[in-house]
């Protein structure tokens, strides 16, 4: 038998056994094995060791000072063993670091106000948060969990579902002034359109006209990176932008941005998803919880 193929760790368990319950039969029992099945692992690890690890000459089972020994390793090698078991268990206490990548706006609009309340369920969780618009390698990027929006591609990647989000044109009070507002689908011409610097799912706005839904190709006068900068630059008054509605909500609530052709908007949604790595076992506690937490938070 080669050294892989040993198993040390059931050996261990079945000698302490035998040492706890005082025998074979005993040890046996508990082990649902037949006593000659018990007998014969002791003899095979006694003949591997080199070492006699009980006397078999009373009636009553005596350790040898090697057996001693080797039982009280035994004994602290399968503590260790199930500590490090339980600490990696799903079911362990959530503790350790999760990195997350998400998006400028949805890390500021949605789960930076729920940090506090996820901290204060998982205080041994410390987070470490990360903000881009772009498609990222898990891997690469070293993150646990990655909260996208739109349409999944196939991928090794898992997605749990947080919701969906509608999306709206907003334009700044003072921009409205200067260009005016436009009443019309085809007065979209005419004003700076706020675009991204990267490829969309749709690239351009979905809008409905005369009953019917229609995406207006988008060339746009300024171009980001990522919908927090967009939504600063609506505010700033650079021109128009199509942002989720959890972005602006509370800009069009204060009167900072003002909706723009709502009659217009389909009502398509946009789906987030927060990605994670699988390898068919079961996840760390941490990212368990947090994702269970997402879940159960968000509201978009």
């Amino acid at each position: 038998m080669s050294r892989q193929d040993i198993n040390r760790s059931g050996e261990m368990e079945v000698f302490v056994s035998v040492v706890e319950r005082g025998g074979f039969t005993a040890a046996a029992l508990a082990r649902r094995m037949t006593p000659s099945a018990v007998s014969k692992l002791v003899a095979r690890l006694e003949s591997r060791l080199g070492a006699r690890l009980v006397n078999r000459s009373t009636r009553k089972l005596q350790l040898t000072p090697e057996g001693c020994a080797f039982y009280e390793r035994s004994v602290a090698i399968l503590a260790d063993i199930a500590e490090a078991e339980r600490q990696a268990s799903s079911g362990e206490l959530a503790s350790g670091r999760i990195r997350i990548n998400t998006s400028g706006s949805f890390g500021n609009h949605v789960l930076a106000p729920l940090v506090p309340a996820f901290m204060a369920l998982h205080p041994a969780v410390a987070l470490d948060i990360s903000h881009t618009d772009r498609i990222v390698d898990l891997m690469e990027e070293r993150a646990d969990v990655a909260i996208r929006a739109g349409p999944l591609k196939s991928s090794s990647l898992i997605a749990r579902k947080l919701g969906a989000t509608g999306k709206i044109i907003v334009a700044s009070p003072d921009y409205l002034r200067r260009h005016g507002e436009p009443r019309r689908v085809a007065d979209l011409r005419r004003h700076c359109r706020i675009g991204f610097s990267y490829a969309r799912a749709v690239e351009g706005w979905r809008l409905r006209e005369d009953g019917e839904t229609i995406t207006i190709p988008i060339t746009p006068g300024v171009q980001v990176g990522d919908g927090e900068a967009m939504r600063h630059l609506a505010l700033s008054g650079a021109g128009l932008a199509r942002l989720a509605a959890f972005t602006v909500r509370a800009d069009i609530d204060a009167g900072r941005l003002m909706p723009v052709l709502d009659e217009a908007n389909p009502g398509d949604l946009e789906e987030f998803y927060a990605l994670y790595m699988g390898q068919g076992g079961p996840l760390p506690a941490r990212v368990r919880a947090l994702l269970d937490f997402l879940v159960g938070h968000v509201h978009l």
